[in-house]
């Protein structure tokens, strides 16, 4: 099986950088995935721009701590299977954090969603929530895909060796920069502390450089506008055996 999961899609910039990518490539991936918590003016998500990228070749969107910045994402979410939010928020908001999808290797894949703790929302442990939800999964489904959403590198690791073998793959989001660790476990696990970022080139994580500059200068609240101009597309492509485990994970990292 062949996969295909796009880092946090930033703005306007970042969706049309995606949909230019899918256009020549989604034909060869058996499954899309891309995290979409920025894809609405760099916070959010909005039913125009979910629809925008399903229509452009994504099959499944994951969330992060912005999930719930637009007015209209409880009503997307609890009506719209294909976008999977963070499994740790309290229970009573909607949507699910682990969901099945079908692909077209005929298989069908677990996706789960979880949001860190460290520097972010204090929300329930990713860790023992995870735990659950993967044996689940796999009482289901070998092919197993997470989403972890988090600020620290150390979160990220510490959960990749607490669950080490539950999952085909765990990518990390949320801090927009791509990291060069990705590897396969003993295992057979894939992983990556971040996949990166899809959006604008000339910002700092995908915003205007000049705001974020004199919010650090002077420590005063700077509303972040989304950058403009060239896009980079950062994700991973990973190969899954029969037995759902990785035996290949690439990093992508292309200039639109």
């Amino acid at each position: 099986m062949e996969v295909l999961f796009i880092g946090d899609i930033v703005g306007r910039v970042g969706r049309s950088a995606v949909k230019d990518y899918l256009a020549r490539h989604k034909e060869r991936y058996d499954i899309v995935i891309a995290n979409g918590e920025n894809a609405a003016g760099g916070r959010g998500i909005t039913k125009d721009t979910a629809a925008e990228l399903f229509y452009a070749g994504i099959d499944v969107l994951t969330m992060g701590n912005h999930v719930w910045d637009k007015m209209e994402a409880k009503a997307l979410i609890k009506v719209e299977s294909r976008i999977v939010r963070p499994a740790n928020y309290p229970e009573g908001l909607p949507g699910k954090g682990l969901s099945f999808f079908p692909t077209k290797a005929g298989k069908e894949i677990a996706v789960v969603n979880l949001s860190g703790r460290a520097f972010l929302d204090n929300l329930d442990c990713p860790f023992r929530m995870g735990k659950q939800l993967l044996k689940k999964a796999q009482d289901r489904t070998p092919f197993v895909f997470v989403d972890f959403h988090a600020e620290a590198t150390s979160e990220k690791l510490a959960f990749r060796s607490y669950v080490d073998g539950m999952a085909s793959v765990i990518a990390g989001t949320h801090t927009h920069v791509q990291t060069n660790d990705d590897e396969i476990s003993e295992s057979g696990m894939g992983y990556i502390s971040d996949v990166g970022m899809s959006g604008p080139i000339d910002s700092i994580i995908g915003m205007k450089k000049e705001e974020c500059i004199e919010r650090f200068l002077y420590g005063i609240p700077v509303r972040l506008q989304t950058a403009t101009g060239r896009a980079r597309v950062c994700g991973i492509r990973f190969t899954l055996d029969n037995k759902g485990k990785c035996t290949n994970i690439e990093k992508i990292r292309e200039i639109i």
